[in-house]
């Protein structure tokens, strides 16, 4: 078969074709294997003085008898075969890189997500995975990177292992939560910087109004109760002043220690949706308004609204 090894046949043919004075590129193309492949077989096991077919198979038989067998699947912890395992961990890891995981890092988070409770060292990953060590370090440092992985000291070793536990979701929800959020602000300082009416100013106000509404989404409940009531006061009280106000004026006019108002204000900066369709702008040292959510109306809706 191309491309397998050779056969006792292939060799009876090399040898007689060698004989005919063909040469190596020759008998590869009639045989469909590489000239390399011609040359190596008959360097590495002619006879003395000539390559003879009979002694050729029987000193690749011998070599190959010599090598040390593979090693036999070893069952997991649970008793699937590693194979197994092995085809499920490489399925699900290009699932994952299809979302945007570079392939290496989610081959190792999908062996790490596979795994016993005690995690795996480095160098366990590097034998599942059959890849260096350099490209499971920089997986690694990836995946800490997301918050997806939690390193945990080794008991009776010095390698620390690397575990995905039970508080990994909720930081990995966390960090993409705070990631949309800022997105969302920067997206809305582009728009006070180029102008809501130009190209750019509408793609940014798609953009930040979108990536304000996963935020929210994302957020949940993640302010209490009291927080989004303290939050919907200081609007409020922003919106009935209809001017600037420092924190202290506001921490007084509310009857609030300031720790109250600035605890308020944090909020509504870190989940701006409970301010739409308006948002709090800083316009000096701890002075706060509100204004117009630029990506809630349209260019063409601003200046119908105008004219």
């Amino acid at each position: 078969m191309p491309g397998g090894r050779l056969t006792h046949e292939d060799r009876r043919r090399i040898a007689a074709w060698l004989a005919e004075g063909l040469g190596y590129a020759e008998i590869g193309r009639r045989l469909g294997r590489s000239t390399s492949t011609i040359s190596r077989e008959v360097a590495r096991n002619s006879a003395p003085g000539d390559y003879v077919a009979d002694h050729a198979q029987r000193v690749s038989g011998d070599r190959a008898r010599r090598r040390k067998p593979a090693r036999p699947a070893e069952p997991t912890a649970d008793e699937r075969p590693a194979d197994v395992v092995r085809g499920f961990v490489e399925q699900f890891a290009t699932l994952l890189a299809a979302t945007g995981l570079p392939r290496m890092t989610s081959r190792v988070f999908v062996c790490l997500l596979t795994a016993d409770a005690d995690g795996l060292t480095a160098a366990d990953l590097v034998r599942r995975l059959q890849v260096s060590p350099a490209s499971v370090s920089n997986s690694i440092g990836y995946l800490e990177a997301m918050e997806l992985v939690a390193r945990h000291p080794n008991p009776g070793g010095r390698r620390e292992r690397y575990v995905i536990d039970d508080d990994t979701w909720l930081r990995a929800w966390q960090a993409d939560t705070g990631a949309h959020s800022k997105i969302a602000t920067a997206a809305r300082r582009g728009i006070e910087i180029f102008g809501a009416d130009t190209t750019a100013g509408t793609r940014l106000g798609a953009m930040g109004q979108f990536f304000a509404w996963l935020s929210a989404q994302m957020s949940g409940s993640a302010l209490t109760e009291s927080a989004v009531y303290d939050a919907l006061t200081v609007l409020a009280a922003l919106a009935h002043a209809g001017r600037p106000l420092t924190l202290g004026t506001l921490a007084t006019a509310l009857g609030w220690p300031e720790g109250r108002a600035t605890a308020a204000l944090d909020a509504i900066r870190r989940q701006p949706a409970i301010a739409d369709p308006l948002a709090l702008r800083t316009v000096g040292p701890r002075t706060y308004t509100l204004i117009t959510r630029p990506d809630r109306l349209s260019p063409a809706q601003c200046k119908a609204l105008h004219q």
